[in-house]
């Protein structure tokens, strides 16, 4: 990934935003819940309300801040089995690749899903309802692509659970820790 140079001749990768203070402050907040009022958000931060509405436009604008949602109860929409789902495959090819990654898309069982290095070559997050509806997933995703080897393992308790993510990564946040 090309990197570039910032103002403190430390490089920055291409996709990363440098973060003042504030920026952070208002991240941490609309983090937590995007649904206050900028006026709320901007008195906690000490700025205005233009000001603060300015800011939070820019971190969308560079996609820092990438979208607004609600987050569900999985229970109380009746998704409370967590499945995790490990995937190898003998296949490489980019077309194989290119199939299987659109396949997944036609399942919306499937919350998360990540290439692996190691020994596993995919990882599902998959949320139903029960382990009768997790095996009826199972039969669609191996009756639509070819795979190798699928492993599946239930979560018996969510220990912790977060969309937050760490602000103190960011360059600004960095840049403090190394003074």
């Amino acid at each position: 990934m090309p990197e570039k140079p910032n103002i403190t001749g430390r490089k920055i990768l291409k996709d990363q935003v440098c973060l003042d203070e504030t920026d952070r402050k208002i991240l941490a907040i609309l983090q937590h819940d995007c649904t206050m009022p900028v006026a709320e958000v901007g008195r906690a931060v000490g700025l205005s309300t233009t000001p603060c509405w300015r800011r939070i436009q820019k971190l969308e604008d560079s996609g820092v801040i990438a979208c607004r949602v609600a987050l569900l109860d999985p229970k109380k929409v009746n998704a409370g089995v967590t499945v995790f789902v490990t995937i190898s495959t003998s296949q490489h090819s980019l077309d194989w690749l290119e199939r299987f990654h659109e396949a997944i898309q036609e399942f919306p069982e499937v919350v998360e899903f990540y290439r692996m290095s190691g020994q596993v070559d995919y990882l599902l997050r998959v949320v139903v309802p029960d382990i009768e509806s997790y095996d009826a997933f199972y039969k669609r995703l191996i009756s639509r692509i070819e795979l190798t080897e699928v492993s599946s393992s239930f979560a018996m308790e969510q220990i912790k659970f977060t969309t937050e993510l760490p602000l103190v990564y960011s360059e600004a946040g960095a840049a403090e820790r190394a003074a």
